[in-house]
């Protein structure tokens, strides 16, 4: 009896047992079963081809009419041959040409967004909405360029000029589907300004950002020293009520509030408030990114500016730097322009 216990445990053990041991340790999933997230491989799906198509902006942009600040007259002029002009009066030609294609593209779209907000004429020049000084944007025309810079500029750079430009035909920067007004700028001192700290105005593609490499920048930093005696003179010839003497300067003189990039917002001259810009074009300095300091042993000001420009936008040489790091000219212009699309634009 005990021998046939023995049996029957073991037929037990290999029929019944056994197999539900086995199917409880392994899981076995059908290669190519999806179910449930099992399976083994991941499912391929197909890409979609998504055609993107050029956004309409209303406005019959292979023309621009400009108002030529040199002649005093209105000129109308294929935009490309515009946006040459623009390119090489705005940036160095030496530059990388990534750099080159997004000054391209910014100065199209600049150029095409000031038609649209001012077709009956700028404010300031009523004749034409854009002109060709750094008021807008500068414009130097081929003949120009070649008294200024000379033939062996036009042999060497001209070429690579009309290759940025012709590289991105009928590209511009849109924001939500809207032309935007991309402003840029020279040198930013390592950040740039968001506009409503310069411009008071809220558009959201013209935030504040890193802007690597431009420690190359001829006027990254750049420091002015005058005399006390000369910088209280040059404040008093604007503000000719002020009590100052180089006794109570540094009493006189308080910094009131700065923006989150360090330029000068407000600043107090013995009780009057004035703006950073205030005092940027009183000393000619190249930005409102500034630091006065004195030596009363020496009886001296220096004053430490960082950057050029107004701050807001691409910085020219930021977007040097980051083509000559490997980044084209459309992630040089999202970085600069936040949450933006490079688009073709249709009449």
């Amino acid at each position: 009896m005990r021998k046939l216990g023995i049996y029957i445990s073991m037929v037990l053990i290999i029929t019944i047992l056994l197999p539900t041991v086995i199917v409880k340790t392994f899981k076995f999933v059908p290669k190519g079963n999806s179910a449930q997230g099992e399976a083994l491989e991941e499912e391929i799906k197909p890409i979609l081809e998504v055609e993107e198509k050029p956004i309409v902006v209303g406005y019959v942009y292979d023309k621009i009419k400009f108002y030529n600040n040199k002649s005093g007259l209105v000129e109308e002029m294929n935009i490309d041959d515009y946006v040459k002009g623009v390119v090489a009066a705005e940036m160095p030609a030496a530059f990388h040409i990534e750099a080159l294609k997004a000054q391209a593209i910014a100065a199209r779209t600049y150029a095409i967004s000031r038609n649209l907000k001012y077709k009956e004429g700028h404010p300031d020049h009523s004749s034409a909405p854009i002109c060709s000084g750094i008021h807008c944007q500068a414009y130097l025309s081929f003949s120009q360029l070649g008294e200024l810079n000379g033939e062996s500029w036009i042999e060497n750079y001209w070429p690579k000029i009309e290759e940025a430009v012709n590289l991105t035909k009928g590209l511009g920067i849109f924001y939500n589907g809207e032309i935007i007004e991309p402003l840029y700028h020279s040198t930013s001192g390592g950040r740039t300004e968001d506009v409503k700290d310069v411009f008071a105005a809220e558009l959201p593609y013209l935030k504040s950002v890193t802007s690597p490499y431009e420690e190359e920048a001829p006027k990254f930093k750049n420091t002015i020293t005058l005399t006390t005696t000369e910088f209280i003179e040059k404040i008093k010839s604007k503000y000719p009520k002020v009590n100052l003497n180089k006794d109570n300067l540094p009493d006189k003189i308080k910094l009131i509030d700065r923006t989150i990039t360090g330029r000068v917002k407000k600043i107090a001259i013995d009780g009057i408030i004035l703006e950073g810009r205030d005092l940027r074009d009183l000393f000619a300095l190249n930005s409102t990114n500034f630091i006065i300091s004195m030596d009363k042993k020496l009886n001296i000001i220096d004053i430490e500016t960082y950057g050029f420009g107004h701050g807001v936008g691409m910085s020219q040489w930021g977007a040097n730097g980051m083509g000559k790091h490997g980044s084209n000219f459309e992630e040089i212009l999202k970085h600069y322009y936040t949450g933006v699309e490079i688009r073709s634009i249709s009449n």
